[in-house]
């Protein structure tokens, strides 16, 4: 089992498969690298792929402590610097999208990429909605679980009839989560924001929508034009877990958009 101590003695574990170019694979909110189980083979071809669990999520340590976006962020560039990689393609899906945000504008030198999937720059909740629809996502994790939050989670992820066997193991994934852990990572989201920094994002963006993501297309849009150098595509039949209900889609995405960024000679995309 690959694991990384951070300096704070923090370990974290991590898959690695491949040779190449390095690819950070980024998880959601809790869950772990078992996101990509289904994206990682493929790419694996041509790259060295790397699969890390975030702090409090899968097999890495879970230490008491207040968690967010920037500390997850930190972690996994501490990962990078211990395993020697340097211009790396984060991919981040969900929660994984802002921590390769965070990275991007923090660690400039560590990122050669990023691919973010269904995801965005800040996490402030602007309207009564929005602020609403928090809270009662941190009072289903306070009063009744992990689990019970996980069987209203799953069939948003997956409503069609045929991905029942997805929606039984996202809420037995999503339920085995620590209530106190859980509690403190989805907390640790609220009012992250890069949304200032993005004009300063050096890299080659992609961002990817799905089809029934939870933010419409508008939103991704309107932040994609604020990046120097992005695209953006839209992922078929597909809702927020797309590298679970879509990896074909992902992967080509991601495979086309790699293919471009590491042709020799390569401009920047003019806006």
């Amino acid at each position: 089992m690959p694991t990384s101590t951070l300096p704070d003695g923090v370990t974290l574990h991590f898959e690695a498969s491949g040779e190449g170019p390095p690819i950070l694979l980024l998880h959601g909110l809790g869950s772990s690298g078992s996101d990509w189980e289904a994206v990682a083979p493929r790419l694996s071809a041509h790259h060295r792929v790397v699969v890390p669990d975030a702090r409090g999520h899968g097999r890495s340590d879970k230490p008491a402590g207040a968690y967010g976006v920037a500390l997850f962020a930190r972690d996994i560039a501490a990962l990078c610097d211990g395993l020697g990689l340097s211009g790396v393609h984060v991919v981040g899906l969900s929660m994984g999208g802002m921590m390769g945000f965070q990275l991007a504008v923090d660690r400039p030198d560590l990122v050669r990429s990023l691919t973010v999937i269904n995801s965005g720059p800040d996490m402030v909740a602007r309207t009564l909605r929005r602020k609403l629809e928090f809270a009662a996502r941190l009072g289903v994790l306070r009063l009744l679980g992990p689990r019970a939050l996980a069987k209203r989670i799953a069939p948003r992820l997956f409503p069609k009839p045929e991905q029942e066997a997805l929606r039984r193991r996202a809420v037995e994934s999503l339920g085995a989560n620590a209530p106190d852990v859980y509690l403190r990572a989805t907390r640790g989201l609220a009012g992250w924001s890069v949304l200032d920094r993005l004009k300063d994002v050096a890299c080659p963006v992609l961002v990817l929508h799905s089809e029934r993501d939870y933010t419409p297309l508008a939103a991704k849009q309107a932040y994609t034009a604020l990046l120097p150098d992005a695209w953006l595509r839209v992922l078929t039949d597909s809702g927020h877990a797309a590298p679970v209900d879509q990896p074909g889609q992902v992967v080509d995405a991601v495979e086309g958009f790699l293919r471009e960024v590491e042709s020799p000679g390569r401009m920047a995309r003019p806006r």
